[in-house]
């Protein structure tokens, strides 16, 4: 290399580095090293709100998600999250609001969509719910298609139509078919159907993953009743006893309420 061209290299080095305040820096994804203080802050108690709401210490909640939004008043999630809250807690209004806010700040996230479906489906709104679900599962970020399509049936069944129900908890099925709740979704709608062997199957799968609520327990032993298995129904029966002996479930059983 010639000093010359040394020298012209050096210079032009020098030039590009004087003159980098003017040039835009390349675009990276934002991460927490991005975030304000507030920023920061308002995730942390929105963390521990959402600890809270597992817990079912929904007063608790409500209180991290007023520190989370004092924080960053646009963090869309907080939002979300007290629209859950007020639901568990039959606030509608205010879940609502919550809701509604949250998506004027976030409109594309699927999420939100699923949560907001979910919020009009159990407020009595079953037809509305529907779009946004099939916003969620529509959408390639979401990462639990299966819930949305699960909701989706939930809420054809309050609509009555139990073929699109069907249709809806064997395409969550076909997602994640280790998911005991779409189990007994498909159990259930078998059963309506008169369809006991195809219910069985279900039921099966649904309690041996673990779902031994009264309402899975009382389904399976319907459907052993129905396809005339006493062994199986008297096994059922015994277990429901053993598990949820002051369940409305055991005291249907004992009066033979079958077809209630």
């Amino acid at each position: 290399m010639s000093a010359r061209f040394f020298s012209a290299l050096i210079l032009l080095l020098l030039a590009l580095l004087t003159g980098c305040g003017a040039v835009s820096p390349p675009r990276e994804w934002q991460t927490s090293s991005d975030q304000t203080d507030g920023q920061k802050r308002a995730q942390i108690r929105l963390q521990l709100a959402m600890g809270y709401y597992e817990q079912r210490q929904l007063t608790v909640a409500l209180d991290e998600i007023k520190l989370a939004l004092a924080a960053n008043p646009d963090l869309s999630d907080a939002y979300n999250v007290r629209g859950l809250i007020y639901l568990e807690l039959g606030e509608y209004p205010l879940a609502d609001e919550n809701f509604q806010r949250a998506l004027r700040l976030a409109p594309n996230d699927p999420d939100l969509a699923n949560n907001y479906g979910w919020f009009l489906c159990q407020s009595g709104k079953p037809a509305l719910a529907m779009p946004y679900f099939e916003s969620a599962w529509k959408n390639r970020s979401y990462q639990s298609p299966a819930k949305a399509f699960n909701n989706a049936g939930v809420c054809s069944l309050k609509l009555r139509d139990v073929a699109t129900a069907e249709r809806y908890f064997l395409q969550a099925f076909q997602i994640e078919p280790g998911n005991p709740n779409t189990s007994l979704h498909l159990a259930g709608v078998m059963y309506q159907r008169g369809d006991y062997v195809q219910a069985r199957f279900y039921s099966a799968r649904a309690i041996k993953a673990g779902l031994m609520t009264a309402q899975s327990m009382w389904l399976a032993l319907k459907i052993e009743h129905k396809l005339g298995d006493k062994l199986a129904e008297a096994s059922m029966a015994a277990q429901l006893k053993r598990r949820h002996p002051n369940s409305s479930e055991y005291a249907a059983y004992q009066r033979g309420a079958f077809d209630e």
